[in-house]
């Protein structure tokens, strides 16, 4: 897969494949093409050359067939883009009233224990005004799951967050990955990596540098780049 901004090579000769039930996370420095392989994966972003398959299935380009198949990717993002005007269950159970076609008591049923499910049951009726980042990631995460998506892609979901207010979101995550979730993380958040992570995928300059464990790459990273950046981030 490759993805050009202009001239720019953003993401050059990118070839991977997450296995179901995989946790998968992305670390590298800015401006290494990581968020847009977040992206390109859900085509909000268009690629020049490629192909993207979700469960063994190409995702289109556009129209109802990606709308369909983008329903089984859920993707969290840094901002936790709520309806600011809809009360947390009302945001949680749109998607699936509106694209899975679901009935609207059942919905509700699933949004309330998606929302115990993530630590915030006593949120449902609140608007995201009235909630902490923290708790409106939750929400944000609550909501992708609420359209029992096959893949979940969450770019940098922390790094909008208080210090405070990132553990919460980083163990709401964590116990989606015991679970068997398979996600792709692009984060900076290095001991969810260690901990939660299936493999660590090492991006620079657009590239994949680095594919392996997490205790193959923190103990061993084989690349001068990977050195270089676990030496800046470890030390601070």
């Amino acid at each position: 897969m490759d993805k050009f901004f202009g001239p720019l090579h953003v993401l050059k000769d990118i070839n991977l494949e997450v296995p179901r039930g995989q946790v998968v996370v992305v670390l590298g420095p800015s401006g290494s093409g990581k968020s847009t392989l977040c992206r390109t994966i859900n085509r909000l972003e268009p690629i020049n050359s490629g192909v993207i398959a979700i469960d063994g299935k190409d995702l289109p380009a556009e129209g109802k067939a990606l709308a369909g198949l983008r329903a089984d990717v859920g993707m969290v993002f840094q901002q936790f883009n709520l309806f600011a005007h809809k009360t947390i269950l009302e945001n949680v159970t749109l998607g699936p009233l509106k694209v899975r076609r679901t009935e609207k008591a059942e919905a509700e049923q699933r949004a309330r224990q998606l929302l115990e499910r993530v630590g915030i049951a006593n949120q449902a009726d609140k608007y995201p005004a009235q909630l902490s980042g923290g708790q409106q990631q939750r929400a944000a995460i609550a909501r992708a799951l609420a359209m029992k998506p096959k893949v979940m892609l969450f770019d940098e979901p922390t790094s909008a967050l208080d210090p405070e207010m990132v553990q919460e979101v980083l163990d709401t995550m964590t116990d989606l990955a015991k679970e068997g979730m398979t996600m792709l993380v692009v984060t900076h958040e290095m001991g969810f990596a260690r901990k939660a992570a299936d493999r660590v995928i090492f991006m620079a300059d657009g590239e994949v540098v680095e594919d392996s464990t997490p205790e193959d790459f923190f103990k061993a990273p084989k690349s001068d780049r990977a050195r270089d950046f676990l030496g800046k981030i470890l030390t601070h």
